[in-house]
């Protein structure tokens, strides 16, 4: 008699402070280039982390590490305490979700249908939870006005909230995301950086790749600077951006001043009158 492996279900809430995925000693080449070296970064329940650093620093391959989507020549990553490569894909995609750069579908699905598409590693067990799931992520991204439009006709920025949409529906407690603020206008980059926030308070970790350092100061608790494909730095966005390391790290003299009125860092690039 052949015993059937029970269905894995979601991972049980975690406690504040928790560490939910990490990466230790990552090692990866890619094209024959080492690409991250030696890579140390932490993801905590109740946490936004944001990545950022110049381009070519390593950022995007970081995070699809800690997704198991690229593998570590050398280190570890460990999602939920264990080796990313011991989840299977559907116990990886209940506790963690990515958003790619960008997202690109052949066929012509609707907004709906796409949303609908993270609550696959659920296998349709409850379909009034994952009406609810979908519904609310939509309202949440502010896409509910076209959900039955086709993808493929929206925007570069209606995509982009699109795909984020997904990725809340999918309901993992990880929340791993690249650039997502990229293609969006002021009012949805804003809006997209209070979601990160509400999820870290739901108690999710959320990883994030920013260009955009002011928005990092304003809503990360946490900031890991990439060079090279090291970590020059992390800790609170307070502590970490430094005039003189920030203008080393992206090779252009930076000024570091705080908000008139929330105190919070603003930094900009350092120009003549």
């Amino acid at each position: 008699m052949r015993f059937r492996r029970p269905n894995p279900g979601p991972p049980p809430p975690p406690a504040v402070g928790e560490v939910l995925a990490e990466g230790e000693g990552v090692h990866v080449r890619l094209g024959g280039q080492s690409v991250l070296v030696g890579v140390d970064v932490v993801a905590r329940a109740g946490e936004v982390l944001a990545l950022v650093g110049p381009n070519g620093a390593g950022k995007s391959t970081l995070l699809a590490a800690l997704a198991g989507d690229v593998a570590a020549g050398a280190g570890v990553v460990r999602v939920f305490g264990r080796p990313a490569t011991e989840w299977s894909a559907r116990e990886l995609a209940l506790r963690r979700a990515v958003l790619p750069q960008s997202a690109v579908l052949s066929f012509p699905f609707t907004v709906a249908d796409v949303v609908g598409m993270g609550r696959a590693p659920y296998g349709g067990a409850d379909p009034a939870e994952d009406e609810l799931a979908v519904a609310g992520a939509m309202a949440a991204t502010e896409v509910t006005a076209f959900a039955g439009r086709s993808f493929g006709a929206l925007s570069g920025g209606e995509r982009a909230r699109v795909a984020l949409a997904r990725v809340l529906a999918q309901r993992a407690p990880v929340l791993l995301l690249d650039e997502p603020t990229a293609a969006l206008d002021l009012r949805h980059q804003e809006l997209v950086l209070r979601l990160c926030r509400q999820r870290a308070r739901a108690g999710d970790a959320v990883v994030v790749v920013l260009h955009d350092l002011t928005l990092a100061a304003a809503y990360a608790h946490r900031v890991a600077i990439l060079r090279a494909g090291r970590v020059a730095a992390d800790g609170p966005p307070a502590e970490v951006f430094e005039e003189r390391l920030l203008s080393e790290v992206y090779d252009q003299p930076v000024e570091v001043f705080p908000h008139p009125r929330t105190g919070v860092a603003v930094v900009a690039p350092r120009r003549s009158p």
